[in-house]
């Protein structure tokens, strides 16, 4: 039974209350009260001659539990499918706990009651996967056999649904999201690649978080991510057997023992193994592993290396650490702010985006700063300029020939360093990328978008990911793209966006998106029949724990920096305004427009 007596008593307390109740009953509570992770779910197993309804009420409510290998909830089944049922095999997520109802006849020897809901999510390898709400339907068959002591029938579950059934508070209670990070291919960059973990030992391996955290980092990238990372660990790298617990001890050093498998590795890909542990560690653990030390089976050490070490060695000393945000003013000039600044605090900025020499309409800038991509004020035409130093226009990188201008131009973005743009004309619509943000367009094709249009883009900062805001048949959706590249036979590359997926199922109407993270977005968008609102959501179309963002009036834009210890900033009926970290939204600038982080 949960564990709600606590914030009950605070609640009395607060009212007014001077003493502890000592009496009253005891209640069953259905599954979904919650996502609180302080709530401990303890399975109870079935009662000598219950019911067929408690049978399925006991065993839905079991598998939500932390109970070890499910012992407890096994014992709803019958011998033989207590042996072949896998708990561990997927988890299938319903926006509330199932609902039931029997489906044959009281006098029938054997039960069966369907099982329904609205099915969000299943996961698989710990990898989520948001679908689109769709009816979940399902069942489980009940049948009398003999009881334990021989005597007497009980009835038991005969057949049940593979894997766990979850609503998602009980999953969001039990399972946290954790970035598991890898190399992008070539090393350039690193990669997150989020996954669930059980937030307290896993019932089925019976592993800590930092243990099951760091088995799924050996396991490799999930599916979708795997065509554009490497990984340096050899092929069945695992904790060494019956390795459990993971705990740093008073030095922040944390003993990783492996299995034969990662014996033989050089220093140098230990050093990157090692990288790899600290990044994915950094997020889960308190106090922070400041070290790690990957040791063979017998217990010698492999190799040792410290976070900073990891921080200070490219790729991970490139990722961006930008503060400024970049706005349009009243004029049509592009000027920057700092985002903790006090209210119209700006400067505009060199060159021609910050003379008004051309009126911008859409801005993006470079992620070392220096320079900036500008789209016109009528989308026609995309201009790069130095935003450091004073130079005069330069000639268009591309021209749109639509003829509104919401048939033009997009805003642009960059990745690690080249500037991709959309050419929305209806004639001729195209994905376009400037390699380093210079010289002759390269056309990207795009896969599976079945007649949507690209209304506008977003490039994560490690270069293989894609946000695209589509619309087709007057609605919008958001979806996530793999940046794949392919060397030619005469040495070019060709880049293509593969295996699109939806990146917000839950929501409708999106306009606007900004990257917040190295797997989180932020969304401007509105459930079925909701008002608008801003939301955190993870690249795998999980709603993240930072979940929604304090109401604000009319949103027309969105930025967030890579960053997460940096405000939000958004424009709405109030001006350019901000949202730092466990504060409300403050404006920044009266007048402005069109605000980004750098990317």
């Amino acid at each position: 039974m949960r564990s709600a007596a606590l914030p009950t008593c605070a609640a009395l307390l607060l009212g007014g209350c001077a003493s502890m109740p000592d009496s009253g009953d005891v209640e069953q509570v259905k599954a979904t009260q919650g996502a609180d992770s302080q709530v401990r779910v303890l399975a109870v197993a079935p009662r000598e001659g219950a019911e067929p309804s408690e049978i399925v009420d006991g065993f839905l409510e079991a598998m939500t539990s932390d109970d070890p290998s499910f012992a407890t909830a096994r014992k709803y089944l019958t011998k033989r499918a207590a042996k072949e049922w896998k708990p561990q095999e997927q988890t299938t997520v319903l926006t509330e706990a199932p609902e039931w109802d029997l489906d044959l006849e009281k006098d029938a020897p054997d039960r069966t009651y369907k099982l329904r809901g609205e099915q969000i999510a299943t996961v698989d390898r710990n990898a989520y996967a948001a679908v689109p709400a769709t009816q979940y339907n399902g069942f489980l068959r009940l049948v009398q056999e003999n009881g334990a002591d021989g005597k007497g029938r009980e009835w038991r579950i005969d057949y049940a649904p593979g894997g766990l059934l979850l609503g998602e508070s009980d999953f969001q209670r039990n399972y946290g999201s954790v970035n598991r990070y890898y190399f992008a291919s070539g090393e350039k960059s690193v990669v997150a690649d989020p996954v669930y973990i059980r937030q307290r030992q896993d019932p089925v391996t019976r592993m800590d978080p930092v243990a099951q955290t760091v088995s799924s980092l050996f396991d490799g990238p999930t599916t979708w991510l795997r065509p554009v990372v490497t990984s340096p660990f050899p092929k069945g790298t695992a904790l060494k057997a019956g390795t459990t617990a993971l705990t740093p001890d008073d030095q922040n050093v944390l003993r990783l023992p492996l299995n034969e498998k990662a014996a033989h590795v050089g220093r140098a890909a230990c050093q990157k193994m090692a990288t790899l542990v600290l990044l994915t560690l950094r997020g889960l653990t308190s106090p922070r592993v400041e070290q790690v030390q990957l040791q063979r089976s017998d217990g010698s050490t492999l190799c040792v290396y410290s976070a900073a070490q990891a921080e200070g060695a490219p790729p991970v000393s490139s990722l961006p650490r930008a503060d400024d945000v970049y706005f349009v003013d009243q004029a049509g000039r592009m000027a920057v702010t700092a985002p903790t600044g006090t209210l119209d605090q700006f400067t505009a900025v060199r060159g021609p985006f910050g003379t008004g020499e051309l009126p911008v309409g859409s801005l993006a800038v470079a992620r070392d700063e220096e320079r900036a991509a500008a789209v016109s004020q009528d989308g026609q035409r995309l201009h790069v300029a130095s935003i450091i130093s004073d130079e005069k226009l330069g000639a268009a990188l591309a021209t749109s020939r639509g003829v509104r201008p919401e048939d033009r131009l997009s805003a642009p973005s960059w990745d690690r360093g080249d500037l991709w743009v959309a050419d929305r004309d209806p004639a001729a619509p195209r994905l376009l990328r400037f390699a380093g943000g210079r010289g002759v367009p390269q056309e990207v094709n795009v896969a599976s978008l079945d007649g949507a249009r690209i209304e506008s883009l977003k490039l994560s900062s490690d270069g293989v990911r894609i946000a695209l805001l589509l619309t087709k048949g007057g609605k919008s959706s958001l979806q996530i793209g793999r940046i794949e590249r392919r060397e030619n036979a005469d040495g070019t590359t060709v880049f293509s966006v593969a295996d699109l997926r939806a990146a917000a199922p839950r929501l409708e109407g999106v306009t606007a998106v900004s990257w917040a993270g190295p797997s989180r977005l932020v969304v401007v968008g509105k459930e079925t029949r909701g008002v608008q609102q801003v939301r955190y959501i993870a690249t795998d179309g999980s709603l993240s724990p930072a979940g929604g963002v304090p109401g604000l009036n009319k949103v027309s834009a969105i930025a967030a920096s890579d960053d997460e210890e940096q405000p939000l900033v958004a424009v709405s009926d109030d001006g350019l305004v901000r949202l730092a970290p466990s504060a409300n939204w403050q404006t920044l600038i009266d007048k402005g427009s069109l605000p980004v982080y750098p990317g």
